[in-house]
């Protein structure tokens, strides 16, 4: 029997919600950590399921196609779901995109009871989802049985036969979503996924048939299964204090769910204050240079009111409309570093960069047109933490760096200066990149993971931009190949430049040889095999020469190429 105090939780669920939020023609999968997190009908049809090798999914499916997870469009995408919730009530708690839960107490006296409340929320969610349609998802009817028809023993839902896989040129169907009704946020899940309103004070009995693993405690789940407890109405059947002395609090806390009782209370998510600062037009301002001038004030009342508030923020939002209906927005990294004269110089770099690509006309060539708006919006909001300055009134260095950052960046434009960051790759031009300051920057793989065929941590001093074209001979003269398994076919000999035997660009004579006194090799990397239009395999040498010097060499398609030299 449930606890008294244990709240009757609403949750809407929309499944795979993660697809929703990537473009692509069904089949299709999002993944994450190496692994599929969420998958189309047409991808499941074929055998795909969560929590599978993407190697074993692209064999059942050949045609899937594969999205890295994007959880800030899930969440934007989600947002309109969460905003037709919150008409029913303000408590709302997002457990994450696409599952949300609301107390029922309140609005189910209101809107007549919880099957009353359940349809109103379903169709809520029908309009918003129709009034915002996303790629790969559209709104789906919501099924809530009754209590009559779904008593709360009822085990979980058996899934429905999954249709076949769409061809390529349509979209798959949307992710259904369900509402659910229990006592207590985790069984109140579980209902949604199998879309029944559990009936008060019964939860426990819904719960029983469910395996022990849905208790989200893996180490508990193995342990339960040996000890013959594989589901929670066995595990919620023994005594509370003996699950305490064996299994601790976790134990305790897994015991509680088992059983239909409530380990928390919702927790609604905050309601960030609207903190944006505009400026309109009237009439539209037909130059962008005055908009400069504004963006300076608007950066400092910004700062005046995140300092008001006691926030930072991570981005900020510099958006642009037109009079013609033309709009633009780009955020701009924050972190709290930028001020209000760094902030400014950026709007004006983005106003260039704007009319530079054609998105609105130069100064003075549409003055019909005009800007109407200009608006800057924090993104990210977080408590501000502070910073430790110096004592005596001494300028901090950090400080001292970003002034020096902006007077740079404000002669030489935004890309005049540039931050290296590692990044991941074998060959030692492809280890390091080189990003304005100011801008994040996430690698495409990790820097440290490992990188068969790498060079082993000797660094070259000079690394060309462009690979310079060499001839590698033998004794006899002939070129020295390499063939599939990594074989030399005879002891590289002799170095024949092109140009730049020194390893730097424009130095040497050309056609100029010079003897190798020793070499090593070949470390062979094959790149890409999985994809014809990127696939690569080269190998790469390190060479001593007769004066001392020591090169980088590659080799690729049978021709030998110049890429670094060591000092």
């Amino acid at each position: 029997m449930a606890d008294d105090r244990t709240p009757r939780v609403l949750v809407v669920w929309c499944p795979d919600w993660p697809v929703a939020a990537v473009t692509g023609d069904d089949p299709v999968a999002v993944t994450e950590g190496g692994r599929i997190l969420a998958c189309s009908a047409g991808a499941r049809a074929a055998g795909v399921r969560q929590g599978q090798r993407l190697k074993l999914a692209q064999r059942l499916c050949p045609a899937l196609e594969l999205r890295d997870r994007d959880p800030e469009a899930e969440t934007g995408r989600f947002e309109p779901v969460v905003a037709a919730v919150e008409a029913f009530t303000p408590r709302v708690e997002v457990v994450r995109p696409g599952l949300c839960a609301i107390p029922v107490k309140g609005p189910g006296r209101y809107f007549g009871g919880e099957e009353a409340l359940a349809a109103k929320v379903r169709t809520a969610v029908a309009d918003a989802l129709a009034r915002e349609p996303v790629p790969d998802a559209a709104p789906g009817a919501v099924s809530v049985p009754g209590t009559d028809a779904t008593p709360a023993t009822t085990p979980p839902a058996t899934p429905a036969a999954t249709p076949p896989a769409l061809t390529a040129t349509e979209h798959p169907p949307p992710p259904p979503a369900q509402v659910g009704v229990a006592d207590g946020l985790f069984a109140a899940v579980l209902a949604a996924r199998a879309g029944v309103l559990v009936p008060a004070g019964r939860t426990a009995e819904f719960l029983a048939p469910y395996p022990v693993g849905v208790l989200g405690d893996e180490t508990l789940a193995e342990v339960l299964g040996r000890l013959g407890l594989p589901t929670v109405g066995a595990f919620a059947a023994l005594p509370p204090e003996a699950v305490v002395d064996r299994f601790g609090p976790a134990g305790a806390v897994a015991h509680r769910l088992a059983r239909g009782l409530q380990p928390r209370p919702l927790v609604p998510r905050d309601q960030e204050p609207d903190l944006a600062v505009e400026q309109r037009f009237d009439p539209p301002e037909p130059l962008a240079e005055p908009l400069v001038f504004v963006a300076r004030t608007l950066a400092e009342q910004l700062h005046q009111r995140l300092a008001g508030a006691g926030l930072t923020c991570r981005r900020v939002a510099v958006e642009v409309a037109c009079a013609d209906g033309r709009t633009a927005s780009r955020l701009w990294r924050h972190e709290g570093g930028l001020s209000a004269t760094a902030l400014a110089e950026r709007v004006r770099w983005q106003l260039q960069a704007w009319q530079g690509a054609g998105t609105f006309a130069a100064s003075g060539e549409a003055p019909d047109a005009g800007f109407a708006l200009l608006r800057l919006a924090p993104d990210g909001l977080s408590p501000d933490q502070g910073r430790q300055l110096a004592l005596w009134g001494q300028a901090v260095a950090d400080d001292r760096v970003e002034r020096a950052v902006a007077r740079v960046q404000a002669v030489l434009g935004h890309a005049g200066l540039r931050r290296i960051e590692p990044a991941g790759g074998r060959g030692p031009g492809e280890q390091a990149v080189k990003v304005p300051w100011g801008e994040p920057y996430e690698a495409a793989g990790p820097a440290g993971a490992p990188w068969p065929g790498r060079l082993p941590d000797v660094w070259p001093a000079v690394v060309l931009r462009e690979p310079v074209p060499v001839r590698v001979l033998d004794e006899a003269g002939l070129p020295v190949t390499v063939d599939g398994r990594a074989g030399v076919s005879a002891r590289p000999a002799l170095v024949v430049f092109q140009e730049g035997p020194s390893g730097r660009e424009g130095q040497g004579q050309q056609g100029r040889q010079e003897r190798v006194d020793g070499w090593t090799g070949p470390w062979p990397a094959v790149e890409y095999w999985w994809d014809q239009s990127l696939a690569r395999r080269r190998a790469r040498f390190q060479v001593v020469l007769g004066g001392g010097r020591a090169l980088l060499l590659t080799v690729e398609g049978g021709a030998w190429y110049l890429e670094a030299g060591y000092d």
